[in-house]
């Protein structure tokens, strides 16, 4: 049986999290490179009241998965697979090898300015649960929001203008769903971004690509990214369009893959993923004391999957 890497998106970065990296050789480039896109220390980044921003944000979240992948890689078997949610994918690009770590974190900040220039103004993202696609769909297209992040049968990431995600609540919360709204102010991975998806892909056309050395799976459709058109087409596309994160994971899954093990902050992607796929082992890096911890755990859990 096999691992997979995943890298989280928005939401659980929190004043520690850095600390699992904190003072480790193999992660310093990373950090003080992330440090230079954000215009201070990561420590004091991840600390800030800003750090929700999508400035912040970005840079800081790529330079945790790719921080914490580095000092893990030597003490672990490759993954059969890697996967991003959201801004994850393009850390996750940078762990494959698409690209260095250094390119990662300029393009995050380039993503980042992006979504923000073309945002419209009150937007934001909501989680609805409890509704199945064909019953939420007709909601958002009534009030004019969209579904961005497909995250299980009944688990959606919803996003638009405050209007039409105030009057999809409603209709969510009349059919017994629950809605949580998010610390996010684009309304990423919808049409309402359209406008980022050129600029994006001729930033990312202008760096030096690979393709990539572990296999990926984009987030538009789950399918294993194998070359650098694919790159810029699959990352530069999600910026406007849903990300179907419940299809890669099946196909994860289908690969072969038995361990999951979420890097970065939080662990939003590691509850997602334990339900729908009891016969696997999950854990997220933030449950262990230490990195050592959840390198041993990795190896442990394929041993016992054998």
């Amino acid at each position: 049986m096999s691992l997979a890497l995943l890298c989280p998106g928005q939401g659980a970065q929190h004043p520690a999290m850095f600390d699992h990296v904190r003072g480790i050789a193999a992660a310093r480039a990373v950090l003080d490179a992330a440090g230079d896109v954000l215009g201070r220390d990561v420590f004091a980044a991840a600390a800030a009241d800003n750090r929700f921003d999508n400035a912040q944000a970005q840079p800081l979240l790529c330079a945790a998965s790719i921080a914490q992948w580095l000092v893990l890689r030597d003490a672990m078997p490759n993954p059969i697979a890697v996967a991003g949610y959201s801004i994850g994918e393009l850390a996750a690009h940078a762990i494959a090898g698409s690209f260095d770590a250094t390119t990662c974190l300029s393009l995050s900040a380039q993503r980042a300015h992006l979504m923000d220039t073309v945002s419209p103004t009150g937007a934001g993202m909501q989680a609805i649960l409890g509704l199945d696609r064909q019953t939420l769909q007709p909601l958002c297209d009534a009030h004019g929001a969209y579904v961005a992040i497909a995250n299980g049968a009944d688990h959606f990431i919803i996003g638009g203008t405050q209007q039409p995600l105030q009057s999809v609540a409603a209709a969510a919360h009349a059919q017994g769903a629950e809605v949580r709204p998010l610390p996010v102010h684009v309304p990423a991975h919808t049409p309402l971004l359209l406008a980022a998806v050129e600029p994006f892909a001729a930033a990312l056309q202008a760096t030096t690509l690979h393709a990539p050395r572990l296999p990926l799976l984009a987030g538009i459709d789950a399918r294993p990214v194998r070359d650098t058109t694919t790159t810029v087409h699959t990352l530069s596309a999600q910026l406007a369009q849903t990300i179907e994160w419940a299809q890669v994971m099946r196909q994860a899954f289908e690969r072969g893959a038995r361990v999951f093990l979420q890097l970065g902050p939080g662990n939003a992607l590691a509850r997602m993923i334990a339900p729908a796929y009891p016969c696997c082992e999950v854990r997220a890096v933030e449950e262990f004391q230490s990195l050592d911890g959840a390198a041993v755990w990795v190896r442990s859990a394929l041993q016992r999957l054998q």
